[in-house]
């Protein structure tokens, strides 16, 4: 026993102090989150057996005399890869520790009666005697990391629920343009906000539950001066100040593959499906400016409240499906979960490497629009201007979107999209039942960490929905597909100042708005700024 102890003190502390070499980084590492954590990610895991440890040989010099600590006396631990480390440096302090850990299991040995010779217990006293210093300093270290804590614990926001949320301040206008009957756009700039706080709440470690509270006074343009909702901002949305309860999701799993979300209100694709546009994507408070721009327009074909999925075949297959119902609170005549707006979408995405992904995806809906294009490819609102009344429509879309980065700093994406919208009623015998094609599509360049990093630089340029096709019915009722083609562009450069601030100008140039020639340009800016936390 005192060879042992002895030899290793004398040649190698990397024996007795492996346990504190990771329990010191453990201290000095350890986050909030994981000091309320009582299996923290950095624990070491003891083990039975010198085989175990994938780094140590028999050839190793010291191997018999690991073998029997951990084998005899049971008081080494590896780190949790399984890997000893035994040729890392280690402090006195570190040393201390891991010949505490021995010195604690051999005093239980003695107590269960096991023989220990006089040398022995001479050498474990020498040792104590030699390090009673860094033992004590080490025992101080524990007590102020206990008391921490404590603190922590009693006064932490909650056991289960994180608190997060994003502002955006954001000073935006209209440079150019005219609006949908020909008229010039007033140019005025103004500024707004929109603040969300959301809840995080997790009962299993593996579910989770989003409550989000927002409040936001940015309208958008279609509403207040072009009258098209091309170039309208995704981040727009006016509740005249009145904080709401925007989002409220439940996600969990099923087995190793499956996840399921459903949505009590403002459900999106996104939810359970990937819109394949990483870097674009940020739902208004990164990335792109505009609604088109974030994502492809057939996925805002979905939405509110209903039941999503993702089941993962395997790294790289997955499917996507769900069904949400517009007005599913709703228990009239017309309305509710199953006859009222719906969408039902069906998706499959595929990674077939890293920083590569397709997907392959269906829309049906029913009384829903885009929101973005055209006003006639948005045929509800259209016919409500037309006709005076809204038009029942079933639209059914279909889209592929890629995204590849290509580079690190360096991503190309873009998608096409084809809705095909049916008329389901005759408005009285006002026009014919008929449908009408419309197609979508963008093409965009990604620049992550350009300048600095956390910066992102975006160009996308593509066309908003525009109907390309009206059946004759329809055309006998004086409803003509657009006669030309808009283009959007736009660009943005996200600066990352500091951890918690990004500032993002941007530029969003629409030709020939509502695909109208007749229109003049439209020029939109944009400054945001997001405060997250």
């Amino acid at each position: 026993m005192s060879r042992i102890i002895w030899n290793l003190v004398s040649r190698s502390a990397g024996v007795f102090g492996v346990f504190l070499a990771a329990s010191a980084a453990n201290a000095q590492m350890t986050s909030v989150d994981e000091l309320s954590d009582p299996a923290p990610s950095l624990s070491l895991d003891q083990v039975t057996s010198v085989s175990q440890l994938s780094d140590v040989q028999p050839t190793d010099w010291a191997f018999q005399a690991l073998q029997s600590l951990v084998e005899r006396y049971g008081c080494i631990a590896g780190y949790p890869n399984g890997t000893y480390r035994g040729n890392n440096f280690m402090t006195r302090y570190e040393f201390a520790a891991g010949l505490n850990a021995c010195l604690d299991q051999i005093v239980a040995l003695i107590g269960d009666g096991e023989n220990i010779d006089v040398d022995s217990l001479q050498t474990i006293r020498r040792l104590q005697e030699e390090f009673a210093a860094e033992l004590a300093a080490l025992r101080g270290r524990v007590d102020g990391l206990e008391s921490r804590v404590a603190e922590l614990e009693a006064n932490q926001f909650s056991t289960t629920t994180k608190l997060e949320g994003q502002v955006i301040f954001a000073a935006y206008g209209i440079a150019a343009g005219e609006d949908v009957n020909g008229n010039d756009i007033d140019k005025i700039p103004a500024f707004g906000y929109r603040t969300r706080l959301e809840f995080l709440t997790s009962f299993t470690g593996e579910d989770l539950l989003l409550t989000r509270l927002q409040a936001s006074n940015i309208p958008a343009f279609s509403e207040v001066s072009t009258g098209y909702p091309e170039g309208d901002l995704f981040f727009s949305d006016d509740s005249g100040n009145s904080i709401e309860i925007d989002a409220l999701n439940y996600s969990f799993p099923i087995g190793d593959n499956l996840n399921v979300v459903i949505s009590a209100n403002a459900g999106a694709s996104d939810d359970f499906a990937s819109s394949v546009n990483p870097f674009f994507d940020g739902d208004g408070n990164f990335g792109a400016l505009s609604k088109f721009g974030t994502r492809a327009s057939i996925f805002y074909l979905i939405e509110q409240t209903g039941i999503g999925f993702e089941y993962a075949f395997n790294d790289f297959l997955s499917l996507s499906g769900g069904y949400y119902a517009g007005e599913a609170n709703d228990p009239t005549e017309g309305l509710g979960l199953f006859n009222g707006p719906y969408g039902a979408m069906g998706q499959l995405t595929l990674t077939p490497a890293d920083g590569l992904e397709f997907a392959l995806t269906y829309l049906n809906s029913y009384n829903l629009e885009m929101g973005t294009g055209s006003t006639l490819s948005n045929f509800r609102s259209f016919s409500a201007d037309e006709f005076g009344t809204e038009m029942p429509i079933v639209s059914n879309a279909y889209g592929i979107e890629a995204s590849w980065q290509l580079a690190e700093n360096f991503a190309l994406g873009g998608w096409v999209g084809y809705v095909n919208t049916q008329t389901l009623s005759t408005l009285g015998g006002t026009i014919d039942r008929g449908s009408l094609d419309s197609w979508n599509w963008a093409v965009s360049l990604a620049f992550p960490d350009v300048g600095a990093p956390g910066n992102l630089a975006g160009i996308l340029v593509g066309q908003e929905p525009k109907v390309t096709d009206v059946s004759s019915s329809l055309e006998r009722g004086g409803i003509d597909e657009d006669d030309d083609t808009s283009l959007h562009l736009e660009a943005f450069y996200s600066l990352q100042i500091g951890e918690n601030l990004t500032v993002t100008p941007g530029l969003i140039w629409l030709t020939a708005p509502n695909h109208d020639d007749d229109n003049d340009d439209a020029l939109i800016g944009v400054i945001r700024t997001t405060f997250s936390f």
